[in-house]
């Protein structure tokens, strides 16, 4: 990567395959433990009282586009919805955020996700993919203008499919395989790193990742021109060029919410590869839009200005964005 971006790379878009999807999310003001006995777990019967309860918009290509749009990215999602989309349909468009390729799935829910936090803050979390399971339905043929891509954890054909399309296509994406990577083998995911121009993962699933294709962190990220692993609080590692690249992370405001910092930090990396930057700068960039989100509840409510990022940037790494 060089350090000057072009006008053409400013101006193109990003594409964002992956899911669109609600997430609600409930509190128990207890502790699961004092409701579920081990010894009768055979014959599992609990309720929770849970009067604390929202719904966030959520899902992993929203939550990317949104974060590229406050870094003054141009996304465009490709998404299924199903017939209850219409509130999050209306969110996207006065984001100014392109849903031209969210396609709706008659007869099917939105993605969701209904998760249920203790006081410990354990969870239980039930996943209902719905129309995400058809997003092979969306094809890569049908977009225009776009120079870069991100596969996002979405229906599992859909995943295979986009990933091809965009290497016949000779458009540059990120496989970011994410809660979806166990659908797939060894061998899969050996191709998705052959078609793939860059991959993401957090040290979860990069070691998930290495057991299911036998091979190493070094080894597989000789198969696209960076392997990023993301570390928490520690960080992350960008390995690219034969190098291993230590990215700090950026001490949030308050430690609120996990939900949607790696979407956070990937938009980071979308639009420092967009712009053609450093891979340490992208890391910085990438790594500072996670921690400005873990501050706020849900993946979609933090609102900085792209003045106030880059002034963050400037203070956390004494360098301009």
């Amino acid at each position: 990567m060089t350090n000057t971006a072009s006008a053409k790379a400013a101006a193109a878009k990003t594409l964002i395959c992956g899911s669109i999807a609600y997430d609600t999310i409930m509190v128990f003001h207890d502790r699961f433990k004092n409701h579920i006995l081990p010894e009768q777990i055979h014959i599992l019967n609990v309720a929770f009282l849970v009067p604390d309860m929202r719904r966030e918009y959520g899902g992993c290509a929203g939550n990317i586009a949104y974060n590229l749009r406050l870094l003054g990215g141009d996304p465009l999602i490709m998404a299924t919805v199903g017939d209850d989309s219409a509130l999050y349909l209306q969110r996207l468009q006065h984001l100014e955020l392109d849903t031209r390729h969210v396609r709706g799935i008659p007869d099917s829910y939105t993605a969701q996700a209904f998760i249920t936090t203790d006081l410990d803050d354990n969870q239980i979390t039930a996943f209902h993919p719905g129309a995400m399971n058809h997003s092979h339905a969306n094809r890569i043929a049908d977009s225009e203008g776009v120079r870069l891509a991100i596969v996002a954890p979405d229906g599992r054909q859909g995943m295979l499919e986009h990933a091809r399309d965009l290497h016949a296509a000779g458009i540059p994406f990120v496989f970011d395989p994410g809660q979806g990577l166990p659908m797939f083998d060894g061998p899969e995911l050996l191709r998705f790193l052959e078609l793939a121009d860059y991959c993401t993962v957090n040290d979860y699933e990069a070691k998930l990742l290495t057991e299911r294709t036998g091979r190493s962190i070094d080894d597989l990220a000789r198969e696209v021109k960076a392997l990023i692993v993301t570390l928490g609080a520690n960080g992350s590692e960008i390995h690219a060029d034969g190098q291993r690249i230590a990215v700090p992370s950026v001490k949030p405001d308050d430690v609120v919410d996990p939900t949607g910092c790696g979407d956070a930090y990937r938009s980071g990396l979308l639009y420092g590869i967009s712009q053609g930057w450093t891979w340490q700068k992208t890391g910085r960039l990438a790594s500072l839009m996670g921690s400005i989100k873990i501050a706020h509840r849900g993946g979609q409510n933090h609102k900085p200005t792209r003045t106030e990022i880059a002034e963050r940037y400037q203070t956390a790494f004494g360098e301009p964005l």
